[in-house]
């Protein structure tokens, strides 16, 4: 194959052993999905498997799955899963839909990367472009990564958002505006979130348009694709009123997470903030939050908006560290997206350091829970703190591909200062 380009056969091998291994992982290690489905590094109070499978039986039964406070996600999940075998008596089955949900990631992240959009996007072409990997490197990075495998085998439910967001990136690429933006519609009506993406992800279905049917006034088209988005989520939220037969779903899924009423242990940084605060303050903090997480989307998408996609990777990065519940689904998805941007990896500083203090949290993370819930021998400082290492971590990571990204931009404007020494103020 030329140009690093692998032909399906290549991809489907890879594919291939992906599933194999988690197959196999399943089957040697039949304790292992339980026991990561616990652990709160793998699954949230909105993403739980555990918590899907309660919400599940009372759907079966005839019940709200809403009732008692324990199932925080989106409704059209439980009659996907009711079709499914009881994954207690016949796990095959759902262990199969999250391989395949893996696998349609790793397809879509293929796409992206031969498109060579992270380096020669519509506005701006780096001179570092032939520095890159191929996308069956760059799906295989996303395959083979143990957070990755680690959250498939923990089966939250966060890895349905991986996808369509991923899937989103990909069709708006390709230029299929409308399908990218109903991609984008499913991510956000399982996980909110999403809806922050947006903007930059306008703005790259923009630029990417076919000739044939472009439409060249940037504000029409933008208001054509929010006005998709907008009806795609209302039908939506539309039939999942239909399916529960009332509006009860949208305060216990998305007001579970505008308001943080589950303050579970994450690897987060609100919930020990929020079991601190006063009530008097909970509004004002809660609104500081929200707004410090949505700030970055405008100034980042006017100051690089010769290139979106890159905007997308940085706040796929941000809001790993701070959404109110992530887990390691988010630090996985930031993960895959950040080998497009082979080009710029001379350009960072700090690889070594943001690398290491990620490793050392994950080495630590679990040890401090246990001493906190199960040895008693600390507390929830013990916890919050190595949080903090690991929130510091994807910060430092996400900081310094921020810089390289400038940087490379820079030298392109300024092609003089290639390779000289900068320092900023």
């Amino acid at each position: 194959m030329t140009d690093g380009k692998m032909g399906s056969r290549d991809t489907a091998g890879l594919y291939g052993a992906a599933a194999a291994l988690r197959l196999a992982l399943f089957a040697f290690f039949p304790a292992l999905p339980d026991l990561l489905t616990s652990r709160v590094e793998v699954s949230t109070p909105v993403t739980s498997f555990k918590r899907l499978q309660e919400g599940l039986f009372l759907y079966n039964h005839n019940v709200s799955p809403y009732d008692g406070g324990v199932y925080h996600q989106a409704p059209l999940l439980l009659p996907l899963f009711s079709l499914l075998p009881d994954p207690s008596t016949y796990p095959l089955f759902t262990y199969l839909l999250y391989i395949l949900v893996d696998i349609a990631s790793a397809d879509a992240l293929y796409q992206i990367a031969e498109s060579g959009e992270a380096a020669a996007s519509s506005l701006f072409t780096s001179a570092r472009k032939h520095r890159k990997w191929s996308g069956y490197l760059v799906a295989a990075v996303f395959l083979f990564n143990p957070l990755t495998i680690a959250t498939c085998l923990g089966r939250p439910t966060n890895v349905f958002t991986t996808c369509a967001i991923l899937h989103a990136i990909a069709k708006a690429i390709a230029g299929q505006p409308l399908t990218s933006m109903l991609a984008l519609s499913f991510a956000a009506y399982l996980s909110m979130y999403p809806i922050l993406l947006l903007p930059p992800l306008v703005l790259l279905a923009y630029d990417r348009q076919h000739p044939s049917n472009k439409i060249p006034s940037l504000l029409h088209f933008a208001g054509t694709v929010v006005a998709a988005v907008a009806a795609s989520l209302s039908a939506l939220l539309a039939i999942s009123y239909l399916l529960t037969g009332s509006w009860e779903f949208i305060p216990s899924t998305y007001g579970t997470q505008l308001t943080l009423t589950d303050l579970t242990p994450n690897v987060g940084l609100w919930w020990y903030f929020f079991i601190e605060m006063f009530d008097s303050f909970r509004s004002f903090f809660l609104g500081v939050f929200w707004l410090h997480l949505s700030s970055y989307v405008g100034g980042l998408s006017i100051r690089i908006r010769s290139q979106p996609l890159a905007v997308l990777t940085i706040l796929l990065g941000i809001f790993g560290i701070f959404k109110p519940y992530p887990s390691i689904a988010d630090i996985s998805l930031f993960l895959a997206v950040v080998p497009l941007f082979r080009h710029v990896f001379p350009l960072m500083r700090y690889t070594f350091f943001a690398a290491s203090t990620i490793l050392y949290s994950m080495v630590l993370g679990p040890a401090f829970y246990y001493l906190w819930i199960y040895a008693g021998s600390g507390n929830a400082n013990f916890f919050y703190a190595i949080t903090l290492v690991w929130s510091l971590g994807q910060s430092l990571l996400v900081s310094d591909l921020t810089f390289a990204i400038l940087r490379d931009e820079w030298e392109v404007e300024r092609p003089e200062m290639v390779g000289k020494e900068i320092r900023q103020i």
